[in-house]
């Protein structure tokens, strides 16, 4: 495995997070700032509790995932879009270094971004809300994959775009409404049916829920059923990536 090729991707993805630091980190950990003063301060006080959860705790985990995916996403899919579209990617492909390597470098710095902001969500939350972790082993394995999956799937989404527009559609319009209506500040089961029952083929719901059990061991679907959904994605992605170098789609000429 050439380690010194994943460095140099890693750590040249990195460094351009360092030159945008107030797009990459501050915007989105100011933007969920402000969910938490609006929903979890403002509005929160004056509702009940959900699960014995007070309404301010139980967004944590939805409003986390819901920047843990879109930044995944656009950390990964911009990271490899850049390139293509610049057309230093054949310089990439050129190099002594595997598909697997590549991946790693671009997927392996759009995580470790995804999970840096996270960590400030995080901190910053204590500030504006009282809330615990009851497993929190299982709160960095679910953060973890999460941001591993979806910055496969931004990966993918970064190859497959021809512009910027393009690069914004599936992040904006399907990402984003899915984790809204995936009981990222409610609880599903307080929807009548058939929305309850429609709401489940929302495969955001089982990330949020799985995400929420770490945190207060409650939740609107089984662990295990959020844990499984979450590695079949992982893998979907997986096989993706990989039917991309296979075939040389949009990277190659």
């Amino acid at each position: 495995m050439n380690l010194n090729g994943i460095r140099a991707i890693y750590l040249f993805e990195m460094n351009r997070t360092r030159r945008t630091l107030m797009q990459s980190v501050i915007s989105p950990v100011l933007s969920t700032s402000l969910y938490f003063i609006v929903f979890g301060t403002a509005i929160g006080s004056r509702m009940g509790e959900i699960d014995g959860i007070s309404y301010g705790a139980f967004i944590i985990p939805g409003l986390l995932m819901l920047s843990l995916l879109s930044e995944s996403i656009s950390n990964a899919s911009f990271g490899i879009f850049f390139p293509k579209f610049s057309g230093t990617i054949y310089e990439v492909l050129s190099a002594p270094v595997s598909p697997f390597e590549i991946v790693a470098g671009y997927v392996g710095a759009a995580a470790t971004k995804s999970l840096i902001i996270g960590a400030l969500i995080l901190l910053t939350a204590r500030v504006f809300v009282d809330y615990s972790i009851a497993h929190p082993v299982w709160m960095l394995a679910f953060l973890l994959l999460t941001a591993l999956t979806f910055s496969l799937f931004g990966f993918i989404i970064g190859v497959w775009a021809n512009d910027f527009q393009q690069l914004q559609v599936i992040p904006l319009m399907v990402i984003t409404p899915l984790t809204f209506l995936g009981g990222a500040f409610y609880s599903i089961n307080m929807l009548p049916e058939p929305w309850h029952t429609l709401t489940l083929f929302n495969p955001v719901v089982y990330l949020i829920n799985g995400f929420r059990w770490a945190f207060y061991g409650v939740a609107d679907v089984h662990m295990g059923l959020s844990l499984g959904m979450t590695l079949l994605f992982l893998l979907i992605c997986l096989t993706a990536v990989w039917w991309i170098f296979r075939t040389g789609y949009r990277i190659k000429p």
